[in-house]
């Protein structure tokens, strides 16, 4: 799946960083170009491809400061620049666009459902978010942030691809690299789904393209992408179990969004060595996903890899009942009303009329 890059805020550009060093890494080919857009000059310093500062005549390149209000209109404010810098990048190879971004911060959560809308406006193929929900350790601004953008782009984007930072966050790590972390294997997974049906060695028997993707997210809403790989044994016949298992822990385990099982479409992907790909074990398998999710728009098929291992990719689209995104929504709008209640309670202009403190002078 051809894609381009958009990476917004911190956190968008950073997971776009990482998605492009991934599709090199692999040579897959399958990332066509990447732009990074910040509010912040520091956070475009280390991206290796093409970036954008916006909001200069109103935060002078220090970012917005977790305002995502702001950071909606400083890319209003500075659209014709970023639309102008993609000029040119988006060839008509491309079959869709992805705006990465964290949902928590202040440029991403506030800037991407702009340039999403904007997008939508000027180009014919799909106009994807990719979305990271901040985890429930993060703070109540970031919440709210993401509470609000959620919303907002999973109304603008053909489809939402959400992930929820606490389904990868392990124990022991300092928070940089926990990020860092999480990174990886969201590039890992996203990288191998943009990587179905481009041309790689090897045939598979069942081949999943671009056009699977685009189907499995039609529906629009929220998608999810699940992963979980194993040792491949030596024989196709041998690794029925193996496809199974695998489908089994990307599906219940392995999800970008925890608990996030019922769904309007699915696409299995089984990734491995062409000859050791049971055809079997993916025709078993994608009647499990049927019903455990409750589709019957589950796709499935072959993506020949040369690894010592089998894969099983599972791209799920309309999970908006996912019991992982209700309980956010809810610790949302719990971080809003704690916000207001907090605002109407603290008036500055007290400080100026208690006798409490004592003038320096």
């Amino acid at each position: 799946m051809k894609t381009v890059l958009i990476g917004v805020g911190q956190a968008g550009g950073k997971l776009t960083r990482e998605l492009v060093d991934f599709d090199e890494r692999m040579e897959f080919g399958a990332v066509l170009d990447a732009v990074a857009v910040n509010s912040a000059k520091a956070d475009l310093r280390d991206i290796p491809f093409e970036t954008i500062l916006i909001g200069q005549d109103r935060v002078k390149g220090h970012g917005v400061g977790g305002d995502n209000e702001l950071g909606a209109e400083v890319m209003q404010a500075d659209k014709r620049e970023v639309l102008s810098a993609l000029d040119g990048r988006i060839t008509a190879e491309a079959e869709a666009i992805f705006v990465v971004a964290g949902l928590g911060g202040g440029t991403g959560s506030g800037g991407a459902p702009v340039l999403v809308n904007e997008l939508q406006q000027i180009y014919d193929v799909p106009i994807y978010a990719l979305g990271i929900l901040p985890g429930d350790s993060e703070g109540a601004m970031y919440q709210v942030n993401a509470g609000r953008s959620l919303k907002t782009v999973a109304r603008e984007a053909d489809s939402l691809l959400l992930v929820d930072n606490d389904a990868f966050r392990s124990s022991g790590e300092s928070l940089e690299q926990g990020y860092d972390a999480i990174n990886r294997a969201i590039a890992q997974r996203v990288g191998l789904l943009f990587a179905s049906g481009e041309a790689v060695e090897g045939v598979a028997e069942s081949v999943v393209d671009s056009s699977e993707v685009i189907n499995t997210l039609r529906s629009g809403g929220i998608s999810a992408l699940g992963y979980a790989a194993a040792e491949s044994a030596d024989s196709s016949e041998g690794n029925i179990n193996t496809v199974m298992s695998t489908t089994r822990r990307s599906l219940l385990t392995g999800t970008s969004l925890p608990e996030a099982t019922t769904a309007d479409s699915a696409l299995l992907v089984v990734a491995g060595e062409p000859d050791k790909i049971p055809r079997k074990g993916v025709e078993r398998a994608r009647r499990w996903i049927e019903e455990e999710t409750g589709s019957l728009q589950v796709r499935g098929g072959d993506f020949p890899l040369d690894s010592g291992r089998i894969a099983s990719l599972i791209l799920l689209g309309g999970v908006e009942r996912s019991d992982r995104l209700e309980a956010f929504m809810q610790r949302a709008k719990e971080a809003v009303k704690e916000a207001e209640e907090t605002e109407e309670r603290e008036d500055p202009a007290e400080t100026w009329r208690n006798d409490e403190l004592e003038d320096l002078i």
